[in-house]
């Protein structure tokens, strides 16, 4: 009877133990999460402080077709240049804020599978957020150029032709090549190179936010 109390005892005890050590466990999950996820916001902050300088990007072209609209009337080609200056404005801004957006939505308190889907969408906009604000200074650079000539008074088509046909020509010869070697990097056969790219693409705040994300998924594992 003693022997048997003594063993229920005994067992009880590991039981108490075994429950303080999972305790224990938990509590050093937590540490290690809310530790690692405090890193991971901090990692993005340059990202936020990047895109409201986009935005004050942004505001230059704004203001520059609304001078332009405000000083008609102007040639067909300079409205078109001032329409391209103006929407490339607005998509700056519009895209910044998307991203700032997208930024605050990140649920740091949810499990660590839904914070990767929250940071896969940011950069998957993040993405198109720079191929729109990028590729387009392929002939953005003419726009410009025609505004401020005809802010001036003065028409660039017609005094320096060669100029402006001639820098088309460059731009539409940049986006092509640039859609080309996008093709060819995308390539099932270079498949480690496109992925290097779009991590380049990517930023550094997002990619050092995978690998901490990562660190607590793989800790969470184990």
């Amino acid at each position: 009877m003693e022997h048997t109390m003594e063993s229920d005892d005994l067992k009880h005890a590991w039981q108490a133990l075994g429950r303080q050590l999972e305790r224990h466990d938990v509590i050093n999950l937590q540490l290690f999460r809310d530790r690692k996820l405090e890193r991971a916001r901090a990692s993005l902050r340059p990202l936020f402080w990047g895109q409201l300088a986009q935005i004050l990007f942004g505001l230059p072209f704004l203001a520059l077709a609304t001078l332009l609209w405000s000083v008609g009337p102007h040639p067909a080609h300079a409205v078109a240049a001032g329409v391209f200056v103006h929407a490339y404005g607005i998509a700056v801004i519009v895209l910044a804020g998307m991203t700032l957006a997208a930024i605050g939505r990140i649920d740091y308190t949810a499990p660590v599978v839904t914070i990767q889907k929250q940071l896969a969408s940011l950069r998957r906009l993040y993405l198109v957020n720079g191929m729109i604000c990028g590729l387009p200074w392929w002939l953005m650079w003419v726009a410009v150029l025609v505004v401020l000539a005809a802010l001036g008074g003065n028409d660039l088509m017609a005094q320096a032709p060669q100029m402006v046909w001639g820098g088309l020509a460059v731009g539409i010869a940049g986006l092509f090549g640039t859609w080309v070697f996008h093709r060819w990097s995308r390539s099932p056969a270079r498949a480690d190179l496109g992925r290097r790219l779009d991590d380049g693409a990517a930023g550094g705040s997002i990619r050092k936010m995978q690998q901490v994300l990562d660190e607590i998924a793989r800790f969470e594992r184990e």
